[in-house]
């Protein structure tokens, strides 16, 4: 299959810069994946799709400010670092810009007592660093680190807290799970009030998710690890939610990643921890998950790849012809779209 075969014209003016003040206001696109139906609602009528038995995952992975600046302590050179996962203890694998003047047992120095040494050459711009510091790391990082919005988002973030979920919690992905910024605790609670189960798992997104497949031929593009975490209680509510015919509803492509890692490792939703390179992309055989809700991806990405694996890929590409007709908001901070 050819990457171009998931490409589609966007208007650079529909790419949302800042997220709206009201997290429940996005429009959402509801596509039927059977009968490939679409409907235009607003972000609400999400409850109107979903029933009693159901189960809502979501994925509870924070942000973290994992954009810093510094200077190499030798020249006084401007460097940045992109923070993508902890190694061990304060040692980390990121990206250097500009990498070329990051060599072996170079040291950054970024402030607030805060140095990193290069440990190892990594591929594609990539270094470990190893962090010195006084006091507690991710304090630290909260005071001098930066959000690490995508690239084609241009504008300021004047508030941290929107480019992360009102249910996040534990600390690690250097990209937010955007599906899930639409939702607030009222809204949640108002689904849980229909009877449908909302449980949690981790999957700290990496940079691998957003990358543009460069190979020609899909299958040949290869996916960065990214970590998960599904506890005993998670497996458990899901399991029972499949076993009295209730529906997985995967709050973002993150989620949908780490259920369908799951259940093709072990066959059924068990307690786990592991690292996932999954690709998804058609023809898949579906495994964990009846329903995706998901926001509106970059053109030849994976992740478009993986919504057309669910719902097809001419029926998605059409709904995204009406999204952009209808003139709704693309990418992070953008609309989204339920397939169901």
């Amino acid at each position: 299959m050819n990457a171009n075969e998931f490409d589609f014209y966007l208007p650079e003016e529909l790419i949302a810069q800042t997220p709206l003040k009201d997290r429940t206001a996005s429009r959402l696109l509801i596509l039927d994946k059977e009968t490939k139906e679409i409907q235009h609602r607003t972000f609400p009528a999400i409850k109107d799709y979903l029933k009693r038995g159901d189960c809502l995952v979501l994925n509870d992975t924070e942000v973290l400010p994992a954009r810093l600046y510094g200077v190499k302590e030798d020249t006084g050179a401007k460097i940045e670092v992109l923070l993508l996962h902890v190694i061990e203890n304060d040692t980390w694998e990121t990206l250097i810009k500009p990498a070329k003047k990051v060599k072996l047992g170079t040291v950054i120095t970024f402030g607030k007592g805060l140095k990193a040494t290069c440990t190892k050459i990594l591929e594609h711009g990539g270094r470990q660093l190893t962090f010195s510091y006084e006091g507690i790391f991710y304090e630290i990082l909260d005071e001098l680190g930066k959000m690490p919005l995508p690239p084609y988002i241009k504008a300021q973030l004047s508030e941290n807290e929107r480019y992360q979920t009102v249910y996040a919690k534990e600390k690690g992905s250097a990209a937010a799970p955007t599906a899930g910024l639409h939702f607030t605790k009222d809204l949640l609670d108002e689904i849980k009030g229909l009877g449908v189960h909302i449980t949690t798992i981790t999957l700290h997104v990496g940079l691998g998710t957003f990358r543009p497949v460069s190979a020609e031929k899909v299958e040949n593009h290869r996916m960065h690890s990214e970590y998960y975490r599904m506890s005993h209680h998670t497996a458990h509510t899901l399991n029972q939610a499949k076993e009295n015919g209730g529906r997985i509803i995967a709050v973002g492509t993150t989620s949908t990643r780490t259920l369908e890692t799951i259940m093709n490792k072990y066959g059924s939703f068990t307690e786990c921890s592991g690292w996932t390179d999954i690709f998804i992309y058609p023809p898949y055989n579906w495994k964990a998950i009846d329903g995706l809700l998901t926001n509106f991806h970059l053109p030849k990405s994976t992740l478009i790849m993986l919504v057309s694996a669910l719902a097809g890929r001419e029926a998605v590409l059409n709904a995204y012809e009406q999204a952009v007709l209808e003139r709704y908001r693309f990418f992070s901070f953008g609309d989204a779209m339920l397939i169901i």
